[in-house]
């Protein structure tokens, strides 16, 4: 359905149950959508430690890798090393984390991940002050000279999803909303028709 569908990317939540209370999907599986994908693996950390596994998500065939600005002690030698192993660089952000962090990284990110709700489980209120933070990253963004694209995880929907774009937003990801949704294809066309 999401290789027949608008969807641009497949979104891969990896946690770890350290970093976040809970438990997702291994190397295994995400060999295993790679082989059926015909989009590309869009796979966003919440792990403690990615240094270590970087290159086994480059392996089993992500295409885009991000990491938490939390979770990484040494983040620009990590953003080398996802982009050295052949995937482009994003770092989320939590809730709490400002955007201005990632002031002497961004020229270097090819994607700025706003968590719109506390990384871990889906189904979760979106958090209003996203709405500030993307906007504040796309001026991050734009004033750095940086290419990166903003992308928003988290509570979102027609509604939050509308006002996300109007402020900046560029890569919206709606796994509930779209997954609980009677006609999940149609709701991808109508997130992707926002503007």
């Amino acid at each position: 359905m999401i290789n027949d569908s608008e969807a641009d990317w497949f979104h891969i939540d990896v946690m770890d149950g350290v970093f976040v209370p809970n438990i997702s999907f291994g190397f295994p599986v995400i060999e295993a959508i790679k082989r059926h994908a015909k989009k590309p693996l869009d796979v966003h950390l919440m792990i403690q430690d990615p240094d270590k596994y970087i290159q086994d998500f480059a392996r089993v065939g992500a295409d885009i890798l991000t990491v938490h600005y939390e979770a990484c002690t040494h983040l620009h030698r990590t953003i080398q090393f996802i982009k050295e192993s052949g995937m482009k660089a994003g770092v989320a952000l939590n809730p709490h984390t400002p955007v201005d962090i990632l002031q002497d990284i961004v020229r270097e990110l090819d994607l700025v991940l706003v968590m719109s709700v506390n990384p871990g489980f889906g189904g979760q209120k979106f958090i209003r002050n996203a709405l500030l933070k993307v906007e504040q990253a796309k001026n991050l963004i734009h004033r750095n000279g940086s290419q990166a694209l903003v992308e928003v995880d988290g509570g979102v929907n027609l509604q939050t999803g509308s006002e996300l774009v109007k402020v900046g937003a560029d890569v919206l990801v709606a796994g509930s909303f779209v997954f609980n949704s009677n006609d999940p294809a149609n709701t991808i066309r109508e997130l992707k028709e926002l503007k």
